[in-house]
């Protein structure tokens, strides 16, 4: 008997690499030339960055000299809470770790934002963060959350932080090929990309900006990305990180569908495990992302259970030093860590099918029968 074929639920992690990306990324890493040279074979690598940097910026309505190429996500944010001046640091609970550290490291006094039970953004208590601030502030807010793919009000943030002479940035890694993102229509001053999370090459990011702004440039030595990011371009990464920018723009209506066959799962799940939490159901979410609790079951022995049956999920938790702590995130909306350290994140992606959702559905039913027995037993 043949082993099934292994199933791939973990697309909020990274998502599998486009075939036409691929083939991009080849041809290049064929050729020879760096983009900052001014011969032929120059001048060719910087037509490819200069596409790129229009594909990039045409996904999110920004002005392509005002998109600056990174090593990826991490950069770009550690960039935006960086290159815009010394300013009091307010960022959400519920932020990626890249926004966390550097702005508990860059300002002691930085403050956390609260959110609500459904993983929202305060908006009350954001503005009354901004009140309190003595000097300039940058607020950090993402567009949706990546364990729970709860959207935030960043538009109404924005607002608000303009209210208060702040500048706002927009994390909006996980939105990007989700749902349409414009950076007008959201009003974020600064706004971060990752490739990977779209079907491009991992090591690639940028950090957008809505208008022109002088950035204290973090990598220096080179003068490259216009003074504002040293370092010899990633041409065949940026170029990818272009093909997947321009691949994803066209298909956001067909990636909505996957909301229909998320719900199903979910309903799914309610009828094999009643007392089991979907994070966020009640509001706005990303088409694509799960967060759900297996009663009495920990994330960590549900994720390796699912992997022995060739299925990749997320833990709601993570390890550090090899101790399961409950997630930030859920921590921040409230959740009890008895009933956070039973969460599992499902992100699907454009290749995920009923079928395999079947498959998930089975197993997980299996594991939750399995546990629940041992435990009456016990």
């Amino acid at each position: 008997m043949t082993a099934a074929e292994p199933i791939y639920l973990d697309y909020n992690a990274t998502a599998p690499i486009r075939e036409e990306v691929i083939a991009l990324v080849v041809e290049i890493m064929a050729t020879v030339g760096n983009a900052s040279s001014v011969h032929q074979a120059g001048r060719k690598a910087r037509a490819r960055v200069d596409k790129a940097r229009q594909q990039v910026a045409d996904l999110i309505g920004a002005p392509a000299k005002n998109v600056i190429f990174t090593s990826g996500g991490t950069e770009a944010d550690n960039l935006a809470l960086r290159g815009f001046g010394p300013r009091h640091l307010i960022v959400s609970g519920i932020e990626h770790g890249a926004i966390l550290a550097p702005a508990l490291l860059l300002d002691r006094d930085a403050a956390i934002v609260d959110v609500d039970a459904d993983g929202r953004v305060d908006l009350d208590a954001l503005d009354a963060a901004l009140a309190a601030s003595t000097t300039p502030a940058l607020v950090s807010l993402m567009l949706a959350n990546n364990e729970t793919g709860v959207i935030q009000p960043v538009a109404e943030a924005a607002q608000i932080a303009h209210a208060h002479n702040a500048l706002l940035h927009c994390d909006a890694i996980q939105g990007a090929g989700k749902m349409t993102v414009d950076i007008n229509e959201l009003g974020a001053d600064l706004l971060s990309l990752s490739a990977h999370k779209i079907g491009g090459p991992q090591g690639v990011g940028a950090l957008v900006m809505r208008e022109d702004r002088t950035v204290m440039a973090q990598m220096v030595g080179g003068g490259q990305e216009m003074g504002r990011r040293s370092g010899t371009e990633n041409v065949a990464g940026i170029a990818g990180f272009g093909e997947a920018a321009r691949l994803v723009a066209g298909e956001l209506t067909e990636f909505a569908k996957l909301a229909k066959l998320r719900d199903a799962m979910e309903g799914r799940l309610a009828q094999i495990a009643p007392a089991r939490r979907v994070i966020g159901a009640d509001v706005d979410r990303v088409p694509n992302t799960s967060c759900v609790t297996m009663p009495g079951v920990r994330s960590d022995t549900q994720v390796m259970a699912l992997d022995l049956t060739g299925i990749a999920v997320s833990a709601g938790s993570a390890c550090s030093s090899g101790k399961v702590a409950a997630s930030h995130v859920l921590d921040a909306m409230g959740m009890e860590m008895d009933e956070a350290m039973t969460a599992i994140r499902i992100s699907l992606g454009r290749n995920t099918t009923s079928a395999e959702i079947e498959r998930f559905l089975i197993a997980w039913a299996e594991i939750y029968r399995r546990n629940s027995a041992h435990t009456n037993a016990a």
